[in-house]
């Protein structure tokens, strides 16, 4: 079997993932903890023999990718398709403004409903393709190749699942932690997941979050 080897990792702490405000398409930069956290990222993975890194363009990644790339002399290729889902009139609030504003709203949110879109946002379902079609189309592009794909929970969430056969409003039971390693194979035959939330390289920089 000929596959490409996609090592994924979520973005670096913000301080709005510690506030559990959530983030969408709003540019929030790394903070202290996460750059900490994208260099120890850049440690373990050093030889691990990636032949390009894409990154989503929201600060966040982005900075989590540039400490990654770098040191290996690779050029950083952004790839918006790799971005967050966008939340609409949700982004910049934490959960419980958002549960107080419209509670009607926050339900369906939380409850997976695959058609449902908040003012200005973008439904799961619509999201979901997105992250599936821009994975296929880059390891299309590094068959027999090893990359890393820089971007968010979300994605992390989406590639998950498809690999697993899981239906998109299943409640979700497996981490997406702050530069955690998650390790896939992409071939005719769809993902595979072989590794997943790898924290060991963080140490006590690991968090347990859920805020996109």
């Amino acid at each position: 079997m000929i596959a490409t080897r996609i090592v994924a990792i979520r973005h670096g702490e913000t301080a709005w993932n510690a506030a559990s405000r959530l983030q969408g398409h709003l540019d929030i930069p790394l903070n202290l903890q996460g750059q900490r956290q994208a260099d120890s990222l850049a440690e373990a993975l050093r030889d691990e023999g990636l032949a390009a890194v894409y990154s989503s363009d929201l600060a966040r990644a982005w900075q989590t990718a540039q400490a990654l790339a770098a040191p290996l002399g690779l050029a950083l290729l952004p790839e918006p398709g790799l971005r967050e889902r966008c939340f609409g009139h949700f982004e910049g609030l934490t959960y419980a403004q958002i549960d107080a504003r419209w509670p009607e709203q926050a339900r369906r949110w939380r409850q997976r409903e695959l058609d449902f879109v908040p003012e200005g946002a973008e439904s799961l379902r619509l999201f979901h393709a997105r992250c599936l079609a821009t994975v296929e189309r880059l390891s299309a592009a590094h068959v027999g190749q090893a990359i890393a794909l820089v971007c968010h929970g979300g994605v992390l969430d989406s590639l998950f699942r498809a690999a697993n056969h899981l239906a998109l409003n299943l409640p979700r039971q497996w981490m997406l932690g702050n530069a955690a390693i998650n390790r896939l194979l992409h071939s005719p035959q769809g993902l595979r997941v072989v590794g997943w939330n790898d924290a060991r390289h963080l140490g006590g920089l690991a968090a347990d979050d859920d805020t996109a």
